[in-house]
């Protein structure tokens, strides 16, 4: 790749990774502003209450799919990244001046609510606008490779975030984090995005877009987006297993080892720290892997690890008593992870031709989130106060379950040539239905 890919390619994702700074300290730093925002009692009520809210940001997101996605393939994919990031850095300032119960009674939940409703219409954006943007502005024959960077700037700003906690705990008292230190990482996230705003604002628009001559009035509206049904239902089914997955082992992993197998805050922080500096490395080398072998083997993999050890995996977990097995377990998983997170990028993106793929990744995407990945913490949670938290496990394994199903039937999309995709031309067909148009 020359200086001006790898540009596009930092600058795309590089907002992408501040997104998701601020998405994920919401999730890793609820253990302490839990009781901040509602009245006090049981501990995992309170954690129940802010997953909620968690996972109400992601009903938003096929909102901003649709708003964003139509932006993306109207305006572009610049415009639309830059309004992603404007977007989650208002949220960012509401969460770090939201009053608390005490203080304002119900009134702070209700900021929370409004900020985590501008977080689910910027991610439900940014993730199809990034996943686009990066896939056309990379040399066709390592998209897999540039298309992972999705995932290592999304793991990154979770590492940030968990780096900033672990900093935050080992200065401040427990008293201290509780009563207003949560704040902090909040006010980083807004001057983050403030910074990669100024960035985008120069950034190159991708050669695919803007050489694209299919200037229909239909161009990123739901109409076009119907002509593709199938892809988009291909979205979600792919979806659904890995970002169960996903979520289950970053942002609900650390509340896990903390509630569920009884380690410290501390060292439950460390193990997802350590763990997702792992996982972010291993992106590239599984997408330059899927560059050489194809996007389903990868898929596959991940998705027959996942249904088989996701119950095995969770059950040690629970019973960790250090550091190391913790560290051990989390990474195995991860390693399952990452056959779906290093791709899906790129696979969906491939999925559609120019004038209707951010859209067509962005709103059956943003709907697989709202129904399975932002649910997950909360049906977690849900189980484990009904006395069987045993029953997460098996939900987890069986939505990898159904999108195994998808993988082993679907058509392999590495070598599809994006500018010559045409309307009405899916890549979801199965094998006996002619559909893809290969680079020549």
């Amino acid at each position: 790749m020359g200086r001006q890919h790898w540009k596009k390619i930092w600058v795309g994702s590089a907002g992408n990774m501040v997104e998701w700074f601020d998405w994920f300290v919401y999730a890793s730093f609820a253990t302490y502003f839990a009781g901040a925002f509602f009245p006090s009692g049981n501990p995992t009520a309170q954690l129940m209450n802010t997953a909620g809210i968690f996972a109400v940001g992601f009903f938003m997101r096929p909102v901003g799919g649709w708003l964003l996605g139509r932006v993306g393939d109207r305006k572009g994919r610049k415009a639309a990244l830059t309004l992603t990031v404007t977007l989650m850095s208002a949220s960012a300032v509401l969460i770090a001046v939201a009053p608390t119960y005490g203080v304002a009674g119900y009134g702070g939940a209700l900021v929370l609510l409004v900020a985590r409703l501008l977080q689910g219409l910027s991610v439900g954006g940014e993730y199809a606008a990034s996943a686009t943007y990066l896939t056309e502005a990379s040399d066709p024959a390592r998209r897999g490779f540039a298309s992972s960077f999705q995932y290592v700037s999304m793991t990154a700003g979770q590492i940030v975030g968990l780096g900033l906690q672990i900093i935050l705990q080992r200065t401040m008292s427990d008293d201290a984090l509780h009563s207003y230190g949560w704040r902090i990482p909040f006010i980083v996230g807004a001057l983050g995005a403030a910074v990669i705003f100024y960035l985008r604002r120069s950034m190159l628009e991708t050669e695919v877009y803007a050489e694209d001559t299919s200037h229909s009035a239909e161009r990123g509206t739901l109409r076009a987006l119907w002509q593709h049904k199938r892809e988009a239902f291909l979205v979600i089914a792919l979806t659904m297993g890995g970002t169960v997955a996903y979520y289950t082992y970053t942002t609900y992993l650390t509340k896990y080892l903390s509630n569920s197998a009884g380690l410290s805050k501390q060292t439950a922080t460390l193990v997802s720290f350590t763990a997702l500096i792992v996982f972010a490395c291993l992106q590239p080398l599984a997408g330059a892997l899927s560059d050489r072998i194809g996007r389903r083997p990868l898929l596959i993999t991940f998705a027959v690890g996942s249904t088989f050890l996701t119950v095995p995996i969770m059950t040690l977990l629970r019973h960790v008593d250090g550091y190391w097995p913790a560290l051990g377990l989390a990474l195995l998983a991860l390693v399952v992870v990452t056959g779906y997170t290093s791709i899906n990028a790129c696979v969906k993106a491939e999925l559609f031709p120019t004038g209707i793929r951010a859209l067509g990744v962005a709103l059956p995407y943003a709907i697989a989130n709202a129904l399975f990945g932002g649910t997950a913490e909360y049906v977690a949670l849900w189980f484990k106060k009904g006395g069987i938290e045993s029953g997460f496990y098996w939900y987890v394994a069986a939505c990898a379950a159904v999108s195994l199903v998808v993988y082993v039937t679907m058509r392999e999309t590495k070598d599809l040539d994006l500018a010559r995709v045409k309307a009405g031309e899916g890549t979801g067909a199965g094998e006996g239905e002619s559909s893809l148009t290969t680079a020549s």
